[in-house]
């Protein structure tokens, strides 16, 4: 039986991984991630709760990041897991 050989184009593959489509694909999860994050957060003041965003970026690919940035939230993730447990019920 013949061997098929497949020779991948590392530029190509790059852009495809930076690409819109990418992009488009991983919005949605992240959205959903968000959602379910800012559903979940102890709220006291409400200052974390609201931090919480998504955020997108492009490394050797494109990603989607969903972040709390209210000074307190490396704490308050500490103790709760809350973006973890987002993630994982995602």
């Amino acid at each position: 039986m013949a061997r098929t050989r497949v020779t991948l184009i590392h530029s190509e593959v790059e852009a495809m991984l930076k690409s819109a489509g990418v992009r488009a694909v991983l919005v949605g999860p992240a959205d959903r991630v968000e959602a379910a994050a800012k559903a979940s957060a102890p709220v006291s003041s409400g200052a974390y709760r609201d931090s919480i965003h998504r955020e997108s970026a492009t490394t050797d690919r494109a990603v989607e990041l969903v972040v709390a940035d209210a000074p307190h939230a490396r704490v308050v993730e500490s103790r709760t897991g809350n973006l973890a447990r987002a993630l994982g019920s995602v």
